[in-house]
């Protein structure tokens, strides 16, 4: 079973993440990379550096550019593959208390959603 866990930041420290955070992700990437866990994983640029919103709303196509008025700001996903929605769970669970333990004033979210995957072809 493939799982996405998407994290949004609600509130960020004006400060650069700290090195310690950025080395605990690291290790957590290598255990679930270990473990056969983690497929893929990437950090996001915020959408007002070049990224935009396309929109079909009544018939009609939009496209705007960023950046937006929402306060939670996708910035990073992994991709698991796991055999629960429980494990998934975990790893993103994980990967959120990392943020609480080394970046005092770091408040956000993971959503993990299972991946959509068609029936093997007949």
């Amino acid at each position: 079973m493939r799982f996405v866990s998407t994290l949004k930041v609600s509130q960020q420290p004006d400060t650069p993440p700290p090195a310690s955070l950025m080395e605990a992700i690291a290790a957590l990437g290598m255990e679930a990379t270990r473990s056969g866990a983690l497929v893929d994983v990437a950090g996001l640029m915020p959408v007002g550096a070049g990224g935009g919103r396309i929109t079909l709303a009544g018939g009609t196509l939009t496209v705007t550019d960023g950046p937006f008025a929402e306060s939670k700001e996708l910035i990073s996903y992994a991709v698991y593959d796991v055999r629960s929605r429980d494990e998934a769970l975990e790893w993103a669970t994980r990967f959120v208390r990392l943020h609480q333990e080394h970046w005092a004033g770091w408040e956000g979210e993971a959503d993990v959603q299972q991946v959509f995957e068609a029936p093997p072809a007949p």
